[in-house]
Protein backbone atom coordinates (compact mmCIF):
# COMPACT_ATOMS: atom_id res chain seq x y z
CA UNK A 1 0.00 0.00 0.00
CA UNK A 2 1.41 3.33 -1.07
CA UNK A 3 1.30 5.78 1.81
CA UNK A 4 2.34 9.40 1.70
CA UNK A 5 3.44 11.36 4.74
CA UNK A 6 0.69 13.55 6.11
CA UNK A 7 1.55 17.22 5.92
CA UNK A 8 -0.09 19.92 7.98
CA UNK A 9 -0.33 23.54 7.06
CA UNK A 10 1.71 25.58 9.47
CA UNK A 11 -0.49 27.68 11.74
CA UNK A 12 0.20 31.37 11.19
CA UNK A 13 0.52 33.76 14.11
CA UNK A 14 -2.34 36.04 13.22
CA UNK A 15 -3.56 38.27 16.00
CA UNK A 16 -7.27 38.98 16.32
CA UNK A 17 -8.28 42.59 15.81
CA UNK A 18 -11.06 42.32 18.37
CA UNK A 19 -9.22 40.10 20.84
CA UNK A 20 -5.62 41.23 20.60
CA UNK A 21 -3.08 40.71 23.38
CA UNK A 22 -4.18 43.77 25.34
CA UNK A 23 -7.83 42.68 25.30
CA UNK A 24 -6.94 39.13 26.31
CA UNK A 25 -4.82 40.53 29.14
CA UNK A 26 -7.74 42.72 30.27
CA UNK A 27 -10.17 39.76 30.29
CA UNK A 28 -7.77 37.51 32.16
CA UNK A 29 -7.06 40.18 34.79
CA UNK A 30 -10.79 40.78 35.23
CA UNK A 31 -11.37 37.04 35.61
CA UNK A 32 -8.55 36.70 38.12
CA UNK A 33 -9.37 39.68 40.35
CA UNK A 34 -12.97 40.80 39.73
CA UNK A 35 -11.86 44.45 39.74
CA UNK A 36 -11.62 47.16 37.14
CA UNK A 37 -8.35 48.94 36.48
CA UNK A 38 -7.67 52.35 38.00
CA UNK A 39 -4.89 54.49 36.57
CA UNK A 40 -3.78 58.04 35.96
CA UNK A 41 -3.09 60.17 32.86
CA UNK A 42 -5.33 60.24 29.78
CA UNK A 43 -6.57 58.15 26.89
CA UNK A 44 -3.98 55.96 25.19
CA UNK A 45 -6.04 55.13 22.12
CA UNK A 46 -5.39 57.07 18.92
CA UNK A 47 -8.00 59.77 18.42
CA UNK A 48 -8.57 62.56 15.89
CA UNK A 49 -6.41 65.40 17.13
CA UNK A 50 -4.90 68.76 16.24
CA UNK A 51 -2.17 66.81 14.44
CA UNK A 52 -4.78 66.20 11.74
CA UNK A 53 -4.87 69.91 10.91
CA UNK A 54 -2.20 72.06 9.22
CA UNK A 55 -1.84 75.79 8.64
CA UNK A 56 -1.87 77.65 5.34
CA UNK A 57 1.00 80.09 5.81
CA UNK A 58 1.48 83.36 3.99
CA UNK A 59 3.18 83.47 0.59
CA UNK A 60 1.98 85.63 -2.32
CA UNK A 61 -1.72 85.89 -1.53
CA UNK A 62 -0.99 86.46 2.18
CA UNK A 63 2.19 88.07 3.47
CA UNK A 64 3.97 86.61 6.51
CA UNK A 65 5.53 88.79 9.21
CA UNK A 66 9.24 89.02 9.89
CA UNK A 67 9.82 86.99 13.04
CA UNK A 68 12.52 89.17 14.56
CA UNK A 69 11.27 92.61 13.53
CA UNK A 70 7.48 92.61 13.57
CA UNK A 71 5.65 92.21 16.84
CA UNK A 72 3.04 89.53 17.46
CA UNK A 73 0.79 90.24 20.46
CA UNK A 74 -0.12 87.45 22.89
CA UNK A 75 -2.03 89.44 25.53
CA UNK A 76 -5.19 87.61 26.60
CA UNK A 77 -8.13 88.93 28.64
CA UNK A 78 -10.52 86.53 30.36
CA UNK A 79 -13.75 87.33 32.21
CA UNK A 80 -14.97 90.47 30.46
CA UNK A 81 -18.68 89.68 30.62
CA UNK A 82 -19.61 90.53 34.22
CA UNK A 83 -16.47 90.58 36.39
CA UNK A 84 -15.22 93.93 37.64
CA UNK A 85 -11.64 92.65 37.48
CA UNK A 86 -11.10 90.51 34.37
CA UNK A 87 -7.83 88.60 34.18
CA UNK A 88 -5.17 90.15 31.95
CA UNK A 89 -2.61 87.52 30.95
CA UNK A 90 0.61 87.86 29.00
CA UNK A 91 0.03 84.60 27.13
CA UNK A 92 -3.06 82.53 26.18
CA UNK A 93 -1.63 79.40 27.82
CA UNK A 94 -2.77 78.56 31.36
CA UNK A 95 -2.13 75.73 33.81
CA UNK A 96 -5.11 73.44 34.40
CA UNK A 97 -6.52 72.43 37.77
CA UNK A 98 -4.51 69.70 39.49
CA UNK A 99 -5.08 69.23 43.18
CA UNK A 100 -2.82 69.22 46.19
CA UNK A 101 -3.22 65.56 46.96
CA UNK A 102 -2.82 64.52 43.38
CA UNK A 103 0.37 66.62 43.28
CA UNK A 104 2.90 67.36 46.02
CA UNK A 105 3.18 70.72 47.78
CA UNK A 106 6.53 71.31 46.06
CA UNK A 107 4.90 70.85 42.66
CA UNK A 108 2.05 73.22 43.50
CA UNK A 109 4.60 75.85 44.46
CA UNK A 110 6.53 75.16 41.24
CA UNK A 111 3.41 75.76 39.16
CA UNK A 112 2.65 79.02 40.95
CA UNK A 113 6.17 80.32 40.42
CA UNK A 114 6.23 79.38 36.74
CA UNK A 115 2.80 80.86 36.03
CA UNK A 116 3.79 84.11 37.75
CA UNK A 117 7.01 84.39 35.76
CA UNK A 118 5.14 83.81 32.49
CA UNK A 119 2.26 86.14 33.32
CA UNK A 120 -0.44 83.49 33.31
CA UNK A 121 -2.67 81.57 35.71
CA UNK A 122 -2.53 78.32 37.59
CA UNK A 123 -5.51 76.54 39.13
CA UNK A 124 -6.03 74.89 42.52
CA UNK A 125 -7.81 71.66 41.60
CA UNK A 126 -9.83 69.69 44.16
CA UNK A 127 -9.11 69.75 47.87
CA UNK A 128 -8.60 73.43 48.56
CA UNK A 129 -5.90 76.10 48.38
CA UNK A 130 -2.42 75.66 49.86
CA UNK A 131 -0.33 78.53 51.23
CA UNK A 132 2.53 77.47 48.93
CA UNK A 133 0.28 77.84 45.90
CA UNK A 134 -1.35 81.13 46.90
CA UNK A 135 1.97 82.61 47.97
CA UNK A 136 3.74 81.76 44.71
CA UNK A 137 0.88 82.56 42.30
CA UNK A 138 0.21 86.10 41.19
CA UNK A 139 -3.01 84.97 39.51
CA UNK A 140 -4.76 81.90 40.93
CA UNK A 141 -8.02 80.28 39.82
CA UNK A 142 -9.93 78.54 42.62
CA UNK A 143 -11.98 75.47 41.75
CA UNK A 144 -15.42 74.64 43.14
CA UNK A 145 -16.00 70.92 42.54
CA UNK A 146 -18.83 68.51 43.40
CA UNK A 147 -16.84 67.14 46.34
CA UNK A 148 -16.47 70.57 48.01
CA UNK A 149 -13.41 69.08 49.71
CA UNK A 150 -11.43 71.89 51.29
CA UNK A 151 -13.81 74.51 49.88
CA UNK A 152 -13.47 77.70 51.92
CA UNK A 153 -15.33 80.99 51.32
CA UNK A 154 -12.34 82.95 52.62
CA UNK A 155 -10.14 81.28 49.99
CA UNK A 156 -12.72 82.13 47.35
CA UNK A 157 -12.21 85.80 48.22
CA UNK A 158 -8.43 85.37 48.10
CA UNK A 159 -8.58 83.87 44.59
CA UNK A 160 -8.46 85.86 41.35
CA UNK A 161 -11.13 83.78 39.57
CA UNK A 162 -13.43 80.88 40.42
CA UNK A 163 -13.90 77.79 38.25
CA UNK A 164 -17.09 75.82 38.83
CA UNK A 165 -16.29 72.29 37.70
CA UNK A 166 -19.16 70.29 36.23
CA UNK A 167 -17.01 67.63 34.60
CA UNK A 168 -13.52 66.63 33.52
CA UNK A 169 -12.49 65.36 30.10
CA UNK A 170 -10.94 62.12 31.33
CA UNK A 171 -14.05 61.18 33.30
CA UNK A 172 -17.19 63.18 32.39
CA UNK A 173 -20.08 61.92 34.48
CA UNK A 174 -17.69 60.61 37.14
CA UNK A 175 -16.34 62.05 40.36
CA UNK A 176 -12.77 62.56 41.45
CA UNK A 177 -10.70 59.84 43.06
CA UNK A 178 -7.76 60.01 45.46
CA UNK A 179 -6.60 56.65 46.74
CA UNK A 180 -5.76 56.20 50.40
CA UNK A 181 -2.01 55.98 49.91
CA UNK A 182 -2.03 59.68 48.96
CA UNK A 183 -4.28 60.85 51.80
CA UNK A 184 -1.57 61.85 54.25
CA UNK A 185 -2.29 63.84 57.44
CA UNK A 186 -2.16 67.24 55.71
CA UNK A 187 -4.37 66.18 52.80
CA UNK A 188 -6.81 64.53 55.22
CA UNK A 189 -7.03 67.67 57.33
CA UNK A 190 -7.62 69.94 54.34
CA UNK A 191 -10.36 67.68 53.01
CA UNK A 192 -11.82 66.69 56.41
CA UNK A 193 -11.23 63.00 55.64
CA UNK A 194 -9.74 60.07 57.56
CA UNK A 195 -6.09 59.44 56.82
CA UNK A 196 -5.19 56.60 54.48
CA UNK A 197 -8.74 56.01 53.23
CA UNK A 198 -9.73 56.19 49.56
CA UNK A 199 -11.54 59.41 48.66
CA UNK A 200 -14.23 59.21 45.99
CA UNK A 201 -15.97 62.44 45.08
CA UNK A 202 -19.56 62.89 44.02
CA UNK A 203 -20.21 62.89 40.27
CA UNK A 204 -22.46 65.93 40.52
CA UNK A 205 -22.85 68.90 42.83
CA UNK A 206 -24.94 67.76 45.82
CA UNK A 207 -27.24 70.81 45.91
CA UNK A 208 -27.99 70.97 42.18
CA UNK A 209 -30.62 69.24 40.11
CA UNK A 210 -30.22 71.24 36.90
CA UNK A 211 -28.84 74.32 35.15
CA UNK A 212 -31.07 76.69 37.12
CA UNK A 213 -29.19 75.70 40.26
CA UNK A 214 -25.91 76.52 38.48
CA UNK A 215 -27.23 80.04 37.88
CA UNK A 216 -28.02 80.34 41.58
CA UNK A 217 -24.55 79.13 42.55
CA UNK A 218 -22.84 81.54 40.16
CA UNK A 219 -24.87 84.41 41.61
CA UNK A 220 -23.88 83.36 45.14
CA UNK A 221 -20.21 83.33 44.17
CA UNK A 222 -20.53 86.77 42.60
CA UNK A 223 -22.13 88.14 45.75
CA UNK A 224 -19.41 86.51 47.87
CA UNK A 225 -16.69 88.22 45.81
CA UNK A 226 -18.47 91.55 45.25
CA UNK A 227 -18.75 90.76 41.50
CA UNK A 228 -14.99 91.23 41.13
CA UNK A 229 -13.85 87.76 40.12
CA UNK A 230 -14.49 86.08 36.77
CA UNK A 231 -16.57 82.92 37.06
CA UNK A 232 -15.55 79.97 34.88
CA UNK A 233 -17.68 76.90 34.20
CA UNK A 234 -15.77 73.76 33.21
CA UNK A 235 -17.43 70.86 31.40
CA UNK A 236 -16.12 67.51 30.24
CA UNK A 237 -16.68 67.23 26.50
CA UNK A 238 -19.78 65.15 25.77
CA UNK A 239 -22.92 67.07 24.74
CA UNK A 240 -20.75 70.14 24.32
CA UNK A 241 -23.05 72.30 22.18
CA UNK A 242 -25.89 72.21 24.71
CA UNK A 243 -23.63 72.28 27.78
CA UNK A 244 -21.88 75.46 26.63
CA UNK A 245 -25.21 77.12 25.94
CA UNK A 246 -26.49 76.25 29.42
CA UNK A 247 -23.29 77.53 31.04
CA UNK A 248 -23.66 80.84 29.20
CA UNK A 249 -27.33 81.11 30.18
CA UNK A 250 -26.34 80.46 33.80
CA UNK A 251 -24.08 83.51 33.72
CA UNK A 252 -20.56 82.20 33.13
CA UNK A 253 -17.88 84.70 32.15
CA UNK A 254 -15.64 81.94 30.78
CA UNK A 255 -16.41 78.39 29.62
CA UNK A 256 -13.73 75.70 29.87
CA UNK A 257 -14.19 72.65 27.63
CA UNK A 258 -12.04 69.62 28.45
CA UNK A 259 -11.80 66.95 25.74
CA UNK A 260 -11.34 63.23 26.30
CA UNK A 261 -7.57 63.45 25.78
CA UNK A 262 -7.44 65.26 29.12
CA UNK A 263 -5.74 63.53 32.02
CA UNK A 264 -6.58 62.67 35.60
CA UNK A 265 -4.82 61.61 38.77
CA UNK A 266 -6.90 58.45 39.06
CA UNK A 267 -10.03 56.95 37.58
CA UNK A 268 -11.33 53.79 35.94
CA UNK A 269 -9.69 52.99 32.61
CA UNK A 270 -13.14 52.41 31.09
CA UNK A 271 -13.91 56.10 31.75
CA UNK A 272 -10.65 57.33 30.24
CA UNK A 273 -10.91 55.31 27.05
CA UNK A 274 -14.65 55.11 26.36
CA UNK A 275 -16.46 58.24 27.60
CA UNK A 276 -16.44 61.68 26.05
CA UNK A 277 -15.49 63.11 22.67
CA UNK A 278 -12.12 64.24 21.31
CA UNK A 279 -11.01 67.79 21.97
CA UNK A 280 -11.00 68.52 18.23
CA UNK A 281 -14.74 67.85 18.00
CA UNK A 282 -15.51 69.63 21.24
CA UNK A 283 -13.87 72.91 20.23
CA UNK A 284 -16.02 73.17 17.13
CA UNK A 285 -19.24 72.54 19.04
CA UNK A 286 -18.31 75.00 21.78
CA UNK A 287 -17.56 77.77 19.28
CA UNK A 288 -20.78 77.01 17.39
CA UNK A 289 -22.74 77.34 20.64
CA UNK A 290 -21.20 80.74 21.43
CA UNK A 291 -21.81 81.97 17.90
CA UNK A 292 -25.38 80.67 17.97
CA UNK A 293 -25.98 82.77 21.10
CA UNK A 294 -24.10 85.74 19.60
CA UNK A 295 -21.78 85.57 22.63
CA UNK A 296 -18.47 84.97 20.86
CA UNK A 297 -16.10 87.56 22.28
CA UNK A 298 -18.31 88.29 25.28
CA UNK A 299 -17.87 84.88 26.87
CA UNK A 300 -14.34 83.53 26.56
CA UNK A 301 -13.57 79.91 25.71
CA UNK A 302 -10.68 77.94 27.21
CA UNK A 303 -9.89 74.59 25.62
CA UNK A 304 -8.06 71.74 27.35
CA UNK A 305 -7.45 68.07 26.81
CA UNK A 306 -4.28 66.90 25.09
CA UNK A 307 -2.73 70.31 24.34
CA UNK A 308 1.00 69.59 24.01
CA UNK A 309 2.77 72.07 21.75
CA UNK A 310 2.67 75.61 20.47
CA UNK A 311 1.16 74.25 17.26
CA UNK A 312 -1.72 72.75 19.26
CA UNK A 313 -2.25 76.10 20.96
CA UNK A 314 -2.27 77.92 17.63
CA UNK A 315 -4.79 75.49 16.14
CA UNK A 316 -7.11 75.79 19.15
CA UNK A 317 -7.01 79.59 18.86
CA UNK A 318 -7.58 79.46 15.10
CA UNK A 319 -10.66 77.32 15.69
CA UNK A 320 -12.08 79.92 18.05
CA UNK A 321 -10.65 79.36 21.52
CA UNK A 322 -9.43 82.37 23.52
CA UNK A 323 -6.93 80.38 25.58
CA UNK A 324 -5.88 76.84 26.43
CA UNK A 325 -5.24 75.00 29.69
CA UNK A 326 -2.55 72.34 30.01
CA UNK A 327 -2.29 69.56 32.59
CA UNK A 328 -0.48 66.45 31.38
CA UNK A 329 2.04 68.48 29.39
CA UNK A 330 2.94 70.34 32.59
CA UNK A 331 3.57 67.05 34.41
CA UNK A 332 5.89 65.89 31.65
CA UNK A 333 7.69 69.23 31.78
CA UNK A 334 8.26 68.66 35.50
CA UNK A 335 10.05 65.39 34.73
CA UNK A 336 7.24 62.83 34.64
CA UNK A 337 8.28 59.78 32.57
CA UNK A 338 11.73 61.24 31.94
CA UNK A 339 15.07 59.45 32.01
CA UNK A 340 16.89 62.72 31.36
CA UNK A 341 15.38 64.36 34.42
CA UNK A 342 16.45 61.44 36.58
CA UNK A 343 20.01 61.68 35.35
CA UNK A 344 20.12 65.47 35.65
CA UNK A 345 18.86 65.37 39.22
CA UNK A 346 21.09 62.41 40.09
CA UNK A 347 18.14 60.46 41.46
CA UNK A 348 19.24 57.20 39.89
CA UNK A 349 17.11 55.37 42.44
CA UNK A 350 14.09 56.70 40.55
CA UNK A 351 14.78 54.10 37.87
CA UNK A 352 14.40 51.48 40.56
CA UNK A 353 11.09 53.14 41.45
CA UNK A 354 9.83 52.63 37.91
CA UNK A 355 10.95 49.01 38.08
CA UNK A 356 9.07 48.53 41.36
CA UNK A 357 5.91 49.86 39.69
CA UNK A 358 6.40 47.38 36.85
CA UNK A 359 6.92 50.08 34.27
CA UNK A 360 9.58 52.36 32.78
CA UNK A 361 9.98 56.01 31.79
CA UNK A 362 7.72 56.68 28.83
CA UNK A 363 5.14 54.12 29.92
CA UNK A 364 4.25 55.21 33.46
CA UNK A 365 0.63 56.08 34.30
CA UNK A 366 0.83 55.17 37.97
CA UNK A 367 -0.04 58.59 39.42
CA UNK A 368 -2.71 57.00 41.61
CA UNK A 369 -0.20 54.91 43.59
CA UNK A 370 1.52 57.83 45.29
CA UNK A 371 4.88 56.23 44.46
CA UNK A 372 5.91 58.65 41.70
CA UNK A 373 9.64 58.00 41.12
CA UNK A 374 10.36 61.65 40.24
CA UNK A 375 8.39 63.21 43.09
CA UNK A 376 5.55 64.80 41.09
CA UNK A 377 2.35 62.88 41.93
CA UNK A 378 3.17 61.84 45.47
CA UNK A 379 2.59 62.76 49.10
CA UNK A 380 5.52 60.69 50.32
CA UNK A 381 7.82 62.93 52.40
CA UNK A 382 10.96 61.43 50.84
CA UNK A 383 9.81 61.10 47.23
CA UNK A 384 8.47 64.66 47.01
CA UNK A 385 11.95 66.02 47.76
CA UNK A 386 13.08 64.71 44.38
CA UNK A 387 11.47 67.79 42.84
CA UNK A 388 12.39 71.09 44.43
CA UNK A 389 10.23 74.15 43.64
CA UNK A 390 12.99 76.14 41.96
CA UNK A 391 13.80 73.24 39.62
CA UNK A 392 10.17 72.54 38.80
CA UNK A 393 9.43 76.23 38.22
CA UNK A 394 12.35 76.57 35.82
CA UNK A 395 11.29 73.55 33.77
CA UNK A 396 7.64 74.62 33.53
CA UNK A 397 8.62 78.19 32.69
CA UNK A 398 10.88 76.95 29.89
CA UNK A 399 8.09 74.75 28.55
CA UNK A 400 5.53 77.57 28.54
CA UNK A 401 8.07 79.93 27.00
CA UNK A 402 8.74 77.45 24.21
CA UNK A 403 5.03 76.97 23.53
CA UNK A 404 4.50 80.72 23.32
CA UNK A 405 7.43 81.15 20.92
CA UNK A 406 6.04 78.40 18.69
CA UNK A 407 2.60 79.99 18.81
CA UNK A 408 3.87 83.40 17.72
CA UNK A 409 6.09 81.83 15.05
CA UNK A 410 3.03 80.19 13.48
CA UNK A 411 0.92 83.33 13.82
CA UNK A 412 3.60 85.41 12.06
CA UNK A 413 3.88 82.82 9.30
CA UNK A 414 0.15 83.30 8.73
CA UNK A 415 0.58 87.09 8.63
CA UNK A 416 -1.00 87.79 12.02
CA UNK A 417 0.13 90.61 14.32
CA UNK A 418 -1.92 89.12 17.16
CA UNK A 419 -2.29 85.43 17.98
CA UNK A 420 -6.01 86.00 18.51
CA UNK A 421 -6.32 86.95 14.83
CA UNK A 422 -5.70 83.33 13.81
CA UNK A 423 -8.88 81.99 12.21
CA UNK A 424 -10.42 78.86 10.73
CA UNK A 425 -9.60 80.09 7.24
CA UNK A 426 -5.92 79.54 8.14
CA UNK A 427 -6.45 75.79 8.59
CA UNK A 428 -7.07 72.73 6.44
CA UNK A 429 -7.62 69.13 7.49
CA UNK A 430 -5.59 66.07 6.50
CA UNK A 431 -8.26 63.44 7.19
CA UNK A 432 -11.97 63.12 6.51
CA UNK A 433 -12.65 62.61 10.22
CA UNK A 434 -10.83 65.79 11.25
CA UNK A 435 -12.46 67.79 8.46
CA UNK A 436 -15.92 66.68 9.57
CA UNK A 437 -15.31 67.17 13.30
CA UNK A 438 -13.57 70.52 13.05
CA UNK A 439 -15.65 71.85 10.12
CA UNK A 440 -12.39 72.61 8.33
CA UNK A 441 -11.96 71.97 4.56
CA UNK A 442 -10.05 68.90 3.49
CA UNK A 443 -6.60 69.94 2.27
CA UNK A 444 -6.56 70.80 -1.44
CA UNK A 445 -10.35 71.16 -1.59
CA UNK A 446 -13.15 73.41 -0.40
CA UNK A 447 -15.08 70.40 0.88
CA UNK A 448 -16.16 70.03 4.50
CA UNK A 449 -17.69 66.56 5.01
CA UNK A 450 -21.17 66.77 6.52
CA UNK A 451 -21.39 70.55 6.21
CA UNK A 452 -24.92 71.68 6.74
CA UNK A 453 -25.79 68.87 9.14
CA UNK A 454 -26.80 69.43 12.74
CA UNK A 455 -25.81 67.91 16.01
Amino acid sequence: MDTKPVTFKRTSREESASFDRSVIDYIQNAAAHGLYEIRGMGAKRKLPHFDDLVFLAGSLSRYPLEGYREKCVTKTVLGTRFAKKPLELDIPITIAGMSFGALSANVKESLGRAATEMGTTTTTGDGGMTQEERGSSKTLVYQCLPSRYGFNPDDVRRADAIEVVIGQGAKPGGGGMLLGQKVNPRVAKMRTLPEGVDQRSACRHPDWTGPDDLAIKIHELRELTDWEKPIYVKVGATRTFNDVKLAVHAGADVVVVDGMQGGTAATQTCYIEHIGIPTLAAVRQAVDALEDLNMKGQVQLIVSGGIRSGADVAKALAMGADAVAIGQGILYALGCNSETFIQDSQHLSALEGYDALGTAPGFCHHCHTGRCPVGVTTQDAILEQRLQPEVGARRVRNYLKTLNMELTTIARACGKQNVHHLEREDLVALTLEAAAMAHIPLAGTNWIPGAGGGY
